[in-house]
C-alpha cells in the first residue's frame, strides 16, 4: 500500500493505492492519527485502491467518527467496483460520503 498525502490548511487528501487490509491498515491509521488534529475536511482518494478488508473499514470508521465529533467531514473518492461492493455489502455506502468523478 502507498499513501500520498496533501495537506492544505484544514483540508487533507490521502491518495491510497494497493491493498488496505490487516497488514497495511495500521500504516494508514498512524498517518491519520498524526495528521487529523486541525483537519476538518478529509478526502480519501481510492482511485488506485485495489481492495479493502474489515481492518481498513475500521480505520475509515474511526476517522469518520473523529472528524464528525470535531464538526468535520470525510469523503471517499472514486472507489473501484470491488471496493464499492464491499462498501455496499457492509452498509458503509449508507454512512459515508462516496463520490465518483
Amino acid at each position: 500500500m502507498t499513501i500520498n498525502k496533501t495537506i492544505n490548511g484544514n483540508q487533507a487528501v490521502y491518495a491510497v493505492s494497493g491493498r488496505l487490509e490487516t497488514l497495511t491498515s495500521p500504516e494508514l491509521e498512524e498517518a491519520l492519527k498524526a495528521d487529523l488534529d486541525g483537519i476538518t475536511d478529509l478526502t480519501l482518494d481510492f482511485t488506485q485502491l485495489d481492495y479493502i478488508s474489515s481492518a481498513g473499514l475500521r480505520v475509515i470508521l474511526c476517522a469518520q467518527k473523529k472528524l464528525s465529533a470535531a464538526g468535520g467531514s470525510l469523503k471517499i473518492l472514486n472507489p473501484n467496483e470491488i471496493v464499492s461492493e464491499i462498501f455496499d455489502v457492509t452498509g458503509f455506502s449508507d454512512i459515508l460520503n462516496i463520490e465518483n468523478t
